[in-house]
């Protein structure tokens, strides 16, 4: 018995040795994820009949309870029977594919038992098919919970297989006593060894997808990751200075010898082997890039011949290249070196093509960015040019005014405000000017309105010396003092103070205009920031237009905020600290 015990073990462990090299075969590792459709269990059915085939024709032949030792059983004698790992077969077949796959396995298996003929052959055509039918029950169990079994169970359902075996050899055997010989003989020996083949055949499906998932979290959170790293240097654009910053976060989470970074012309960024000549800013070099830039398809090459470089000497032997694109166009390419051929194997092409897809949609989200940034400008610009001819007229009154009264004034006023509209065109390149700028404005609005006016108004303006060049959108400041002086007062001839303030609040600037008229009524309170308010003195766009550009450069919380009693109005906001140089620096990455 013990001896029939080792030659079983034998022929079980071959099936194992086989399924181990199969489960590492991408290829069947495929067919194990998707069981569930059709076609994958046609697969399944071809391999385990395989399997079928080498179990039933290296079985051990049993004659009057003794070993028969033959190397390849293919015809049995009249009074013999057959000892193999069948069972470990079916079982397993069943267990992994369900009802469908282990039945016809099962019958396959009958088949071949028949015609290796023996002693009371059709018992085991019979139980093929029962195990077959209970492997295959607890296999389409497994299936609906999206699960395999596990070894433990794989041990006693392998048990319980072999003992329906025994079963029907005992039930359908033409002589009970030498059935029953038979099943002390085989018994032992039988369910130890299918029940410890089926628990290692489970067991190792098991830890192989186990490693595999283990993989593909481990490769996701890399993926994650170096996306997320990537993300604002992609978002910025195609440019020298992002698209470097890219290639050596790149080359740090992939482990490659070389990152490029190509637009559709030009070497943007090349960080590693053979940077001595793939020099950033020069043409682009190799024929594979060309390619892969006219046909937008990811390309592999495991050649130098294939990758194209013209210079003598470079040590780049392998590379993927994969295309970057943006509203289906390619825009440039990402290109993976190798300096050993062997290391670009089917998991970093996986990779690579995983991450151009992820680069392509940030270039194409920075592009959205991008063009709704530059209609936000657009939009802010024409809201500027409606702030001009309101001062401009006004201005215009006041110095047609002084003309007949002090026409040297007059003309003095007129340079002061030709100067002020020549600054003010320079400044309305961008959305943003220093604050310098907006009190020279605010400096020149006081001087035409003191020239109209002559001491009605005290304007005072307190300023940290250390915010002089924060940036603030143009007319901000002198577009409230305007209003102050427009509606706050109600003709009062004198006492008219207005205090403008520029503060910093933690990591903000606050700029506050304050006045000591009359206040707004709770009605015209609501409205203001919110809507046209039309008055006798002005269309009541000012403030309405003012608040629009707030909410387009710093968003909601820089919105125009009001306080007003009898005794006064203070109309202030709180915006982000901006330098001019951060400023210069975001549209220069752009570019």
């Amino acid at each position: 018995m013990f001896s029939l015990f080792v030659l079983m073990l034998e022929r079980g462990g071959l099936i194992i040795i086989l399924a181990y090299l199969l489960i590492n075969i991408p290829y069947l590792k495929n067919v194990l994820v998707n069981r569930y459709q059709m076609s994958a269990k046609l697969k399944l059915i071809i391999l385990f009949s395989l399997f079928v085939f080498i179990s039933n024709f290296t079985g051990v032949e049993i004659s009057q309870n003794q070993m028969i030792e033959n190397q390849f059983v293919t015809e049995l004698s009249a009074g013999s029977a057959l000892a193999n790992t069948r069972v470990l077969t079916i079982g397993v077949s069943g267990l992994i594919g369900g009802s469908s796959v282990g039945v016809v396995v099962g019958l396959i298996s009958a088949t071949m038992r028949f015609f290796q003929g023996g002693r009371d052959v059709h018992i085991y055509m019979i139980s093929s098919i029962l195990i077959g039918l209970f492997s295959g029950y607890f296999g389409s169990k497994s299936m609906k919970k999206n699960m395999y079994p596990s070894a433990s169970e794989g041990l006693v359902l392998g048990v319980l297989m072999e003992a329906i075996q025994m079963i029907c050899i005992f039930i359908f055997g033409s002589d009970y006593i030498e059935s029953w010989s038979l099943i002390q003989f085989i018994a032992l020996p039988m369910m130890l060894t299918n029940s410890i083949g089926t628990g290692i055949f489970m067991s190792i499906i098991e830890t192989t997808l186990r490693q595999e998932e283990q993989t593909k979290a481990v490769q996701t959170h890399d993926v994650l990751q170096l996306a997320n790293r990537t993300m604002p240097y992609f978002r910025s654009g195609l440019n020298k200075e992002s698209c470097e910053k890219a290639a050596q976060t790149i080359q740090q989470f992939m482990k490659v010898d070389a990152v490029s970074i190509t637009n559709q012309e030009r070497i943007l960024a090349h960080v590693g082997a053979a940077s001595d000549h793939h020099i950033p800013t020069t043409e682009i070099l190799t024929e594979l890039s060309k390619k892969v830039l006219q046909t937008g398809e990811i390309s592999e090459v495991h050649s130098q011949e294939e990758i194209g470089c013209n210079h003598s000497g470079c040590p780049l032997e392998a590379a993927i290249v994969i295309p970057l694109k943006s509203k289906q166009k390619t825009v440039g390419t990402l290109k993976m070196y190798f300096t050993d051929k062997n290391k670009l194997t089917f998991v970093e092409r996986q990779l690579a093509e995983g991450l151009g897809n992820i680069f392509s949609q940030q270039i194409e989200l920075g592009e959205v960015e991008w063009q709704s940034r530059l209609l936000q400008d657009a939009e802010i610009k024409s809201l500027q040019s409606q702030v001009n001819p309101h001062f401009f007229f006004n201005t215009i009154n006041t110095i047609s005014a002084l003309i007949r009264i002090d026409s040297e004034k007059a003309r003095s006023l007129l340079i002061q405000l030709s100067n002020f509209f020549r600054s003010n065109l320079t400044g309305a390149r961008t959305n943003l000017i220093p604050l310098t700028k907006e009190l020279e404005q605010v400096e020149a609005f006081r001087t035409l309105e003191e020239a109209r006016f002559p001491d009605r108004y005290q304007l005072e303006v307190q300023y940290d010396k250390e915010l002089e060049q924060v940036l603030l959108p143009p007319f901000l400041i002198q577009v409230l003092v305007e209003n102050a002086y427009r509606h706050a007062f109600k003709g009062r001839k004198k006492d008219n103070r207005v205090l403008v303030s520029i503060r910093r609040q933690g990591e903000s600037i606050r700029i506050s205009v304050q006045d000591n008229g009359a206040g707004i009524t709770p009605e015209v309170l609501g409205k203001l920031g919110k809507e046209i308010v039309h008055s006798e003195k002005g269309s009541g766009s000012a403030i309405e237009n003012l608040n629009k550009r707030l909410l387009s450069l710093f968003g909601e919380n820089a919105q125009l905020q009001f306080e007003s009693t009898h005794k006064g109005t203070t109309i202030f906001c709180v915006i982000g600290r901006r330098e001019i140089e951060e400023e210069k620096d975001a549209y220069a990455n752009r570019r």
